[in-house]
């Protein structure tokens, strides 16, 4: 079984195409307009190099880029300099299984394939700072791609399962439980239909 720990992550992003995943993951551009979330305050888990992150800050949000490699905290900031959104992407270097999670309140957080130990945990704990009325979005992987690192794998929890794993109470409403499917093109140009699961949970307000 893979360990995606902080010494995975930093040996996966050092040796990985520096464009790879410059691009915003699918889901996350097509799911956030549907959330009709004005532009404000986003945090991002497991930013990666920084696709879904620019794209946000593109668009006007403020985003807090975190990542557990140092090679794709100091890429997103690289990027986003190059792409004049310097004063938009904040990208920093945190372990959430061990680190705080920034100080909310942030309109939407977001993970697109965020996988770290204990995550349902290091989730509960990100959903704390989430302002009511904002969004906490989750895409994960709803199948096993051809090219998977761990292709023995269990089967993918459904939308619904994730969501009650997280067990985040009632002022928690899902708004978005989906698996849609789509074309994804992996390493070497290998190319094979996969399935997302997109979990959208809105925080209510109180009284």
């Amino acid at each position: 079984m893979t360990v995606y720990d902080a010494d995975f992550w930093e040996r996966h992003y050092g040796t990985l195409d520096p464009t790879w995943g410059t691009a915003p993951n699918p889901a996350v551009s097509a799911t956030v307009p549907r959330l009709r979330l004005p532009a404000g305050r986003a945090l991002e888990l497991g930013a990666g190099h920084g696709g879904d992150a620019l794209w946000l800050a593109g668009r006007g949000w403020s985003v807090t880029a975190l990542d557990v490699a140092q090679t794709a905290v100091d890429r997103v900031a690289h990027r986003a300099a190059a792409l004049g959104l310097a004063d938009r992407v904040r990208a920093a270097r945190r372990d959430l299984t061990v680190d705080p999670v920034p100080p909310g309140p942030f309109d939407l957080v977001l993970g697109s394939f965020f996988y770290v130990p204990a995550r349902e945990t290091v989730w509960r704990r990100a959903a704390d700072a989430v302002a009511p009325g904002g969004v906490l979005l989750i895409v994960d992987h709803g199948s096993v791609a051809p090219w998977a690192w761990d292709p023995s794998a269990h089967r993918p929890p459904t939308p619904e399962e994730l969501a009650e794993s997280l067990e985040l109470g009632p002022q928690w409403l899902p708004e978005i439980l989906e698996s849609p499917k789509r074309d994804a093109t992996g390493p070497g140009g290998r190319r094979a239909e996969v399935v997302d699961t997109i979990v959208a949970m809105r925080r209510q307000h109180q009284g």
